[in-house]
């Protein structure tokens, strides 16, 4: 099972967040990914660097670490517009990219609003998902956040991995069943939650705190 962490980026520069990834790296963990939101959820006084620059700058310092979103929602910008993001970033990290894709939920309704966007119904989430999932096709490993029966279907119809959020091991497992499953959360249970991610079939574990490197990091070393 390979390992990830969250970068914080809800901040006024990079600079945490690229001390971080070179901790990362060191480390032994292998991707380094980061949230797309337009603040903290339920915090908008609060900054947030966009990703893909930040990941892009991580791309350009480091020849072995992975990099991508987490996730990045469809439809708040073009389909097109998005895979060109994504190509630009695999130019710096060729076949390091993650192109984790996701169609919003409730908690970052509130973000769209606030720069007038206006409510899409889950129908056009969902066909904006496939469309992107066509442009991204055969370039990098594509994942899809975790949803109803209907988004996870079109994940699994396109040979995404289904990106679970704070999932049980045994979820997990329900889903290694029918195909690649990714995990993401904070590390709660410690070394002994990765054991279990990875028995289950989890092929990657994403960190989603900072102070869960040294979880990271430990189980790594036993490796």
């Amino acid at each position: 099972m390979r390992l990830g962490v969250v970068l914080p980026t809800f901040a006024e520069d990079a600079t945490e967040a690229l001390a971080l990834a070179a901790r990362a790296e060191l480390a032994g963990v292998d991707a380094v990914m980061a949230f797309d939101h337009l603040w903290p959820v339920g915090e908008p006084t609060r900054p947030a660097l966009a990703p893909l620059p930040v990941l892009a700058a991580v791309a350009a310092r480091s020849e072995r670490l992975f990099v991508g979103p987490l996730v990045a929602r469809v439809g708040l910008v073009s389909s097109a517009h998005l895979a060109g993001q994504m190509r630009a970033l695999e130019r710096l990290a060729p076949g390091r990219v993650i192109c984790a894709l996701g169609t919003g939920d409730a908690t970052s309704a509130e973000e769209e609003a606030a720069y007038g966007l206006a409510p899409r119904p889950a129908s056009e989430r969902r066909a904006r998902l496939e469309e992107a999932l066509v442009a991204l096709a055969g370039f990098a490993e594509r994942w899809c956040g975790a949803g109803g029966a209907e988004t996870n279907a079109i994940a699994r119809r396109h040979g995404a991995a289904l990106n679970l959020w704070r999932a049980s091991p045994g979820r997990v497992r329900e889903a290694a069943a029918e195909g690649p499953v990714t995990w993401a959360g904070p590390l709660e249970g410690g070394e002994a939650l990765l054991d279990a991610l990875e028995h289950a079939g989890a092929t990657w574990a994403v960190a989603t705190r900072a102070r869960d490197l040294d979880v990271l990091e430990g189980w790594r070393t036993q490796r």
